[in-house]
């Protein structure tokens, strides 16, 4: 039992220190609530940048992927975290959803950039 609540202590944790480096924007047309935007580091201006980093135990890790697994639970292999906001740096879970690669593709091909990274379909 004892591990079972060092375990949940920890996980709040986490997600606190995550929280605590966010930001809510107003939300978007066809949104219920808007993005919670990653205000730390990311992985960068290259092809698949944009992401949001942060270190944890000492290795550096995907802040949205963290998030994902906090509130989605597992992702499997193969699966990808799709931003259905389109806004990589968002870390709102109710904007995120565990598809496959060409799903992803698929979505993200029927978005329209917008500024700050928001897509709008």
């Amino acid at each position: 039992m004892r591990d079972r609540a060092k375990l949940a202590d920890r996980r709040n944790a986490i997600l606190q220190k995550i929280l605590a480096r966010c930001v809510r924007r107003p939300r978007q047309p066809g949104q219920e609530i808007g993005c919670l935007e990653w205000q730390g580091p990311d992985s960068g201006d290259g092809r698949g940048g944009g992401y949001p980093r942060m270190s944890l135990d000492g290795q550096t890790v995907a802040v949205h992927l963290v998030i994902a697994n906090h509130f989605l639970g597992y992702i499997p292999g193969k699966k990808q975290i799709d931003h259905e906001c389109g806004n990589r740096r968002c870390l709102e879970w109710t904007h995120m959803d565990i598809v496959t690669a060409s799903e992803n593709c698929r979505r993200r091909n029927g978005r329209k950039p917008q500024r700050r990274g928001n897509w709008r379909k």
